[in-house]
């Protein structure tokens, strides 16, 4: 846009995900979206580029994105698929695991001229490994992602759930993105696969180089984070707080990761608003929870 407005962007799964407390509206790219626009402000357009079924939970979860304000303009509707779901359990930590349905509205991402004059003018783009299970969606993403703007902020939200991913997705994934965005434990599986010695500094290093990435972001849970640039790192402890789930902290801290960026804040305030808002939303339930004024404003 040319009022100073940024253009950031998630594409991939929207979903309802079944946690033990009951059905809240989520998917990665969907709940990156949502905490754009809570701590970007007016300053974002936060879109969301995803697709459900014809079903009625595909018309909930249109009215629930609408209610929160937020655009429908690039959710499609495939008349062949459900909207998708996943089934949450949550261990005493509030650490979630998925069992996630097969076949789903958003592994059919259809190419649309509308999706690739938005990729052109995208700031930021936000996209994971999960969409990428199906072949059509696959296809789509990387056709946005080639189609962006070169100083575009391409973030790999690299979400590793088996089967769902392989090395080729990995890697060339790795291959378009400019921000790496990985938990620890994911971390540990990268470095394992692609023969990366050392320690958590040598192989965020490693990553950095072998990818021309701009920044590397590993998230620690509860015990904060550490971003990685070429040639210095910026680690937060984190804040305490008592975890109600943590389903959508990571994709509130990818938020303020590319919010930061893109504003131009200096890595300690990314990382202490990253991290604060990660925080907040592990003592909600859910990955969309309304968040309090000292929240939305961490940028301003």
């Amino acid at each position: 846009m040319d009022d100073g407005t940024r253009v950031i962007v998630g594409i991939g799964e929207i979903l309802w995900d079944e946690l033990p407390g009951g059905k809240r509206l989520g998917g990665a790219p969907a709940n990156f979206v949502y905490h754009v626009r809570e701590l970007g402000g007016e300053g974002v357009q936060p879109l969301l580029v995803s697709c459900v079924g014809p079903d009625q939970p595909g018309r909930e979860a249109l009215a629930r994105w609408k209610n929160l304000f937020l655009s429908r303009k690039f959710i499609a509707r495939d008349p062949d698929h459900p909207t998708g779901v996943v089934t949450v359990a949550l261990d005493p930590q509030g650490k979630p695991f998925f069992d996630i349905a097969r076949n789903a509205a958003w592994d059919y991402l259809p190419e649309s001229p509308q999706g690739t004059a938005l990729a052109a003018s995208a700031d930021a783009v936000c996209f994971g490994t999960l969409a990428q299970r199906s072949p059509k969606s696959k296809k789509t993403i990387r056709h946005f992602l080639r189609r962006t703007k070169p100083e575009c902020l391409r973030i790999l939200d690299l979400n590793l759930r088996d089967p769902y991913y392989s090395r080729e997705v990995v890697e060339e994934s790795l291959s378009l993105a400019s921000v790496l965005k990985i938990n620890s434990d994911e971390f540990r599986v990268l470095a394992e696969d692609f023969v990366i010695a050392g320690g958590e500094s040598a192989v965020a290093a490693g990553l950095l180089k072998r990818w021309k990435l701009r920044l590397v972001a590993i998230t620690h849970g509860d015990k904060g984070s550490t971003l990685y640039i070429p040639g210095a790192s910026i680690t937060h402890g984190g804040f305490p707080n008592t975890a109600t789930d943590t389903v959508g902290a990571g994709d509130a801290f990818s938020a303020a990761v590319a919010v930061g960026l893109l504003n131009g804040f200096p890595l300690e305030k990314i990382s202490e608003c990253a991290n604060r808002a990660a925080s907040y939303v592990c003592t909600r339930p859910g990955a969309m929870p309304e968040m309090p004024e000292e929240i939305k404003g961490l940028f301003r």
